[in-house]
């Protein structure tokens, strides 16, 4: 634990919290009121918006130059995964989303989330919310994805349609 988590104190009672070995894991627990810090994954529904029979990849104003993926978004208290991934695509992309499938769950180590991934068909017009700057069309013949994330249900989603999509570098 580096000196910058903000994990180094019990939530209940200001202890400092110290690492104990619990079901095979290293977690961070309590030594005064056995608090366990599970740590587990955020869900994080995933669009893969067909939009004029291309695909949609768009780019987070925090990302850099070049880099392109889904719609994401995290589920609000007791939001149902459908829901929130259609309020995404109206929210981010400014479209009405109809979900034709439920692509996938996957898993996402390097930010320990749970991805929820569906297909949706997008209708309207395309406006970026301030969260993406900018956005690509992409066929579905020409569509690649990334072995990590996001990109393995982009890369089921497109096998599944009958396409053989080529890797990307991470």
């Amino acid at each position: 634990m580096s000196e910058d988590d903000s994990r180094r104190y019990c939530p209940r009672c200001a202890t400092r919290l110290v690492h104990r070995s619990i079901e095979t894991y290293d977690r961070l627990c309590c030594p005064a009121c056995d608090f366990v810090f599970w740590d587990n994954p955020t869900p994080v529904v995933a669009a893969l918006v067909e939009y004029d029979e291309r695909l949609v990849f768009a780019r987070n104003a925090a990302w850099p130059e070049g880099k392109f993926g889904l719609v994401t978004g995290f589920l609000e208290p007791r939001e149902d995964p459908a829901a929130a991934v259609l309020r995404e695509v109206t929210e981010e992309l400014s479209l009405i989303g109809r979900i034709t499938c439920f692509i996938g769950a996957y898993g996402f180590a390097r930010n320990n989330q749970l991805l929820l991934a569906y297909h949706i068909l997008g209708q309207g017009e395309i406006r970026l919310n301030e969260e993406l700057i900018e956005y690509r069309l992409v066929a579905k013949h020409k569509a690649r994805y990334r072995p990590a994330g996001t990109g393995l249900a982009v890369r089921d989603w497109l096998r599944a349609q009958g396409h053989d999509p080529q890797e990307r570098e991470l």
